[in-house]
């Protein structure tokens, strides 16, 4: 009688021990089961972003045909320059802006076709650095990271040496950028000095001319050094309704004669940016668009999720 109540219970633990595993693996089974199905609903989901984003930027490529059909300038009273409010989507919302470019300066303009740095375009940038009272040393350890030679300017500047001595190591560009967000990486640029410098700097191809419908107030005072604080504040109130009416009767008294050809009312580059989020997914695209003199739009450089 012992030995069949022991052998009973030696069953029953085994019956106990093989039901808790089986609920384990059947647990660890729905668990892997409802990870995958969320992990494709993500992935669908972000594709679908994607796509939706870059339906919008198509969208906008009409816009923007049209508003050169429409007028020959570009300010910030056109429809382009209205920030898109919520758009509710399957699932989600769509939200966007477009910039104007040529608002900014130009890094590119620092230097030439050849690789050199133009003097005229390194004050500018200097007294653009003194607007934002960041230090105008950087101005010259910018040109030195772009211009094509190896050798640092004196007495503001820094190239290889420099760089290959820091952790990790890295070298300059000595040549045009395709983002702005390299100077992130200047000899000496923190954090804070370049998140104050990052909205009124881009990088376009080539030498371009400034925008003044659009231009940051500081880019407006880099333009000569006797442009003072209220002439800018008193150029932006003439501009605020639909630019400006006349540059030349604008700028004439405040810029020398080649600042003056310097400058534009109309602009070929535009930066859209466009948030889609679709359930938990959130897809930020960037997309600089290139506007031809008969319309034509091209997208020319796209990132997701960077600044």
């Amino acid at each position: 009688m012992k030995r069949r109540t022991a052998n009973r219970g030696v069953a029953l633990i085994t019956a106990m021990l093989i039901t808790a595993l089986a609920s384990m693996v059947a647990a660890n089974l729905a668990w892997d089961n409802a990870l995958d199905v969320r992990r494709t609903m993500v992935l669908l989901n972000h594709e679908q972003a994607v796509q939706v984003a870059l339906g919008a930027e198509s969208w906008v490529i009409g816009i923007l045909h049209q508003d050169l059909e429409d007028s020959e300038t570009d300010h910030l009273g056109e429809i382009w320059a209205i920030e898109l409010p919520g758009l509710p989507i399957d699932g989600g919302e769509l939200t966007g802006t477009i910039e104007d470019l040529q608002g900014r300066f130009n890094v590119n303009n620092l230097i030439d076709e050849n690789g050199e740095v133009v003097p005229q375009s390194l004050e500018r940038f200097r007294r653009l650095l003194i607007a934002l009272e960041l230090d105008p040393r950087f101005a010259g350890i910018a040109a030195d990271w772009i211009d094509s030679n190896i050798e640092a300017a004196f007495p503001d500047g820094a190239e290889d040496p420099i760089y290959t001595g820091i952790i990790p190591p890295y070298r300059s560009a000595n040549q045009s950028l395709t983002s702005a967000s390299e100077f992130a990486a200047l000899d000496g640029m923190d954090r804070q000095s370049f998140n104050i410098l990052r909205p009124h700097i881009t990088a376009l191809p080539g030498r371009t001319n400034i925008n003044v419908n659009t231009a940051t107030g500081p880019v407006l005072q880099s333009l000569d050094e006797n442009l003072s604080v209220a002439d800018v504040e008193r150029l932006l109130a003439e501009r605020e309704s639909a630019g400006f009416t006349d540059i030349q009767s604008a700028f004439s008294s405040l810029v020398t004669p080649d600042v003056l050809n310097t400058l534009d009312e109309s602009t070929n580059y535009f930066r859209l940016k466009v948030v889609v989020r679709i359930d938990t997914v959130r897809v930020t695209l960037f997309s600089v668009l290139q506007r031809g003199p008969q319309g034509s739009v091209t997208p020319i450089l796209r990132s997701l999720g960077t600044t």
